[in-house]
């Protein structure tokens, strides 16, 4: 049994501060349903985008993405390059639209969405992603929930981030058995957007756009890269600087463990509460990172 201290990094841990990590430089990030991982990633980043040495918390100092922060005297403005936006589906104190996915998809058609979050049932080499189910379409063995507008975010969104916390051969195989959205287009095609990278429960691969495969970049301790070689179902290129994935700051991981817990909480109550036993008591890793599926599942 692997434990941990109070003071060493959880496995979500690792991917909140990775995701937080990846977004680095953006303007306005969206989280779609059942993503408080991601989500939480996002807030991180507003976190750390926010000027830390006021102790006021980021959330409060920022509200929500129309606050004028110039008309509250007792908070310092902070320049509006350095702020993010964070907007989560599901959400009523992260998120200002009112309809929904329209909204979204207007946003991201007129660039203002700079980030997004997919996942799959199934992902492949090249970064095709399903979300229809297992076998010959329309005869599927297993149905999944559906596309719905994922093709469309895949292409317009500059910094779609693929995230999928189960590392496997069902999950990452050589070819999906449905393409739901396309991870790359034929030359000549406008598409701003597409796949930057794909995060998993082991490890971060980059996607290379030019040569349509993944990366390596990095493996999250204590994992190793035979383990992800021998979990993924298709092949992949090295990192010249492969190593591991870095342990989360200490500043980020106060912040993981009191702000954006709490604020992750009004989306994800239970996937809080199971973080937060976790952190608290200290424990095996490998029973909190089932408890997180679970989490996520449920």
């Amino acid at each position: 049994m692997c434990t941990s201290s109070l003071d060493d990094p959880l496995p979500i841990e690792f991917l909140i501060s990775t995701v937080a990590a990846l977004l680095e430089g953006v303007r306005h990030v969206a989280v779609g349903a059942s993503s408080p991982i991601p989500g939480a990633g996002a807030l991180l980043a507003r976190a750390l985008s926010c000027n830390l040495a006021d102790t006021t918390p980021c959330a409060q100092r920022l509200g929500t993405p129309e606050a004028d922060l110039e008309a509250d005297s007792g908070v310092r403005s902070l320049p509006r390059s350095r702020r993010v936006r964070v907007s989560i589906l599901g959400s009523r104190r992260h998120h200002a639209m009112t309809n929904g996915g329209v909204e979204l998809f207007d946003l991201a058609a007129t660039g203002r969405i700079d980030a997004f979050f997919l996942g799959g049932g199934q992902i492949d080499a090249a970064a095709n992603i399903n979300l229809v189910g297992i076998g010959d379409y329309p005869s599927t063995l297993t149905r999944w929930p559906g596309s719905f507008g994922s093709a469309y975010l895949y292409h317009l969104v500059r910094r779609v981030i693929l995230f999928r916390l189960e590392h496997s051969r069902r999950v990452f195989v050589p070819r999906v058995d449905f393409v739901s959205a396309c991870g790359s287009s034929p030359e000549g095609e406008y598409r701003p957007g597409g796949p930057i990278a794909l995060l998993t429960g082991l490890c971060l691969f980059r996607f290379d756009r030019n040569r349509r495969r993944f990366v390596l970049q990095s493996v999250h301790p204590p994992h190793t890269l035979e383990e992800v070689r021998d979990q993924t179902g298709f092949d992949f290129d090295l990192a010249p600087g492969l190593a591991a994935t870095p342990l989360p700051e200490d500043q980020a991981l106060a912040l993981m463990r009191a702000e954006i817990r709490e604020e992750i909480a009004e989306t994800y109550p239970e996937f809080a509460r199971t973080w937060s036993q976790s952190f608290e008591t200290g424990g095996d890793r490998s029973e909190t990172v089932a408890k997180i599926g679970a989490a996520l599942q449920g």
